[in-house]
């Protein structure tokens, strides 16, 4: 009798340890479906196509920032096809502004931007470019708008236009000039492309937005109450004081919004106002909303298009 219960309860305790077990895998299996789809957004893990036989390398720096206030930013630096074995070669550089919600890594991970890059430098479509993507904020999910807010030590737009730049350029073999930089961004990083752009006219030939918006969002936190701040980082107010130095450095704006988005208003008026003032500018629509499907479905149109208005090395 003793035995039969030591047994049962030998028994009991098995299929508990099964149960947990399963339990365990099944939050596991859950935790690493949730893990992957933050990494890739539901695509498949970005690959280089068999025929590219040289890939790009990524190096993971930090860069610290006088308009922060000596803060450190990780910053993700994608070196093409190339770059290693032309030691006397310079490139021209495509900085990328994530979106909120972000990370950096996501032009690399999901919208795949490396692989664009050896793809599109594989078949001799566009030059090679090195890639940045500065993590523009204190956390993932603290909105900073790539601006200089009303607080102290947030300088975010001076740490992308000053500090980050100086310190690609000390560090790589850059096209050290306006005429060897692009600067584009998804969403809230579009927004931002654009904004730093019209601040700082001759830094950067190119700009593009993927999905961006250029009235600034009314965030106490960013820009306080100062009404005057807010125009000053909304590009349709600005655009016309910027425009006579835009046009002087030769700027580009090419931009799209999906045919679903919220946000493609603003788009067509600051489209509207680019043609009004001669600005040189590209500006299309595509089929979709404001979702990773149409920023990695884009990606070999945008870096084309910078590619082959950057000077070459």
């Amino acid at each position: 009798m003793e035995r039969r219960r030591v047994s049962g309860a030998l028994w009991a305790l098995g299929v508990t340890l099964l149960a947990v077990a399963f339990v365990a895998g099944g939050a596991l299996g859950v935790y690493r479906y949730a893990w992957n789809f933050w990494l890739y957004r539901g695509f498949p893990p970005p690959k280089d196509p068999a025929f590219v036989t040289t890939t790009g390398t990524t190096d993971e720096i930090s860069v610290r920032s006088a308009a922060l206030g000596g803060r450190s930013q990780q910053v993700e630096v994608y070196l093409p096809p190339g770059y290693a074995s032309q030691p006397s070669r310079r490139y021209p550089v495509f900085y990328l502004l994530h979106g909120f919600p972000g990370r950096p890594a996501a032009f690399l991970l999901t919208v795949r931007a490396g692989v664009v890059d050896d793809v599109l430098s594989a078949r001799g479509l566009a030059q090679p470019l090195i890639l940045v993507m500065p993590f523009g904020s204190t956390g993932t999910f603290t909105d900073k708008e790539w601006a200089n807010g009303v607080r102290p030590d947030e300088g975010w737009e001076t740490f992308v236009a000053r500090d980050l730049v100086r310190a690609i350029d000390a560090r790589y073999r850059t096209i050290p000039t306006g005429a060897g930089r692009a600067l584009g961004g998804l969403s809230e990083g579009g927004y931002g492309a654009l904004n730093i752009g019209l601040h700082h006219p001759g830094e950067f030939r190119v700009l593009e937005s993927w999905s961006g918006y250029e009235r600034a969002d009314d965030l106490k936190s960013i820009f306080g109450s100062d009404r005057g701040l807010l125009a000053a980082n909304s590009p349709l107010r600005t655009l016309p004081a910027a425009a006579a130095a835009l046009r002087r450095a030769g700027t580009y704006v090419w931009f799209y919004s999906g045919t679903t988005d919220r946000l493609r208003h603003q788009n067509a008026l600051f489209a509207t106002e680019l043609g009004r003032l001669r600005i040189p500018h590209t500006y299309f629509v595509v089929r979709g909303g404001h979702n990773w499907a149409i920023w990695r479905g884009n990606a070999s149109r945008a870096l084309l298009a910078a590619a082959s208005r950057l000077a070459h090395g």
